[in-house]
């Protein structure tokens, strides 16, 4: 299962990594930027983004909302601004930095909970 990471500090892309690793998920793709992530996922299509919301060029918001226009994908933001995901995106599953891999997992919970009632 494909993830693409939308993070801008290549330690916490890597935490996020190795957390989901630990779930099953075996291949990553990184972005630091909104048009990255917007190109990654035009080349390969992922099972699930994580995503920050504040990036070192544009809006991690803006770039989920992008990417999922034509497709369902679940998302997870983890942020230190979670208002602005409750603001622009209500009912989006968001994670607080610093965060838990128990934090994580309930993300991943949630998601699977969701998407297999669609």
């Amino acid at each position: 299962m494909h993830v693409l990471i939308i993070e801008d500090e290549a330690l916490v892309a890597l935490l996020i990594e190795d957390y989901l690793r630990d779930h099953g998920y075996t291949t990553f793709e990184y972005a630091a930027t909104e048009a990255e992530a917007v190109a990654a996922a035009k080349d390969h299509c992922p099972n699930l983004i994580t995503s920050d919301v504040r990036l070192l060029e544009g809006c991690g918001i803006s770039a989920v909302q992008e990417i999922c226009r034509d497709e369902l994908i679940p998302v997870v933001f983890i942020t230190a601004t979670c208002w602005e995901v409750t603001e622009r995106a209500p009912g989006a599953i968001v994670i607080e930095k610093p965060f838990t891999s128990t934090e994580l997992a309930s993300a991943l919970i949630a998601i699977e909970s969701t998407f297999r009632r669609s």
